[in-house]
């Protein structure tokens, strides 16, 4: 199954978006150039295999990453293995 994951742009370099995903460490890198619109730091986006889909606002991200830690804490919470939320 493949999942989209809502990040935080921490940098933007040559149409790559370094992003932060979740209350984690962990960092992700994904292509800025398929969306119709501009982002900036600090800006959501929707990452799907590598690629940027949309920006999303603040708080439909916190409400998506919240929805995956629900779905991480159903599937055993602390003794299911995850980085990212």
């Amino acid at each position: 199954m493949c999942l989209a994951i809502p990040a935080e742009i921490l940098e933007i370099s040559d149409g790559v978006a370094t992003c932060k995903v979740g209350e984690g460490e962990t960092t992700v890198q994904a292509s800025i150039m398929l969306l119709d619109e501009e982002v900036t730091l600090g800006d959501y986006i929707i990452i799907h295999a590598g690629f940027a889909l949309r920006k999303l606002d603040h708080k439909e991200a916190q409400e998506t990453l919240k929805i995956l830690r629900d779905m991480v804490e159903l599937l055993g919470g602390n003794e299911y293995q995850h980085d990212m939320l």
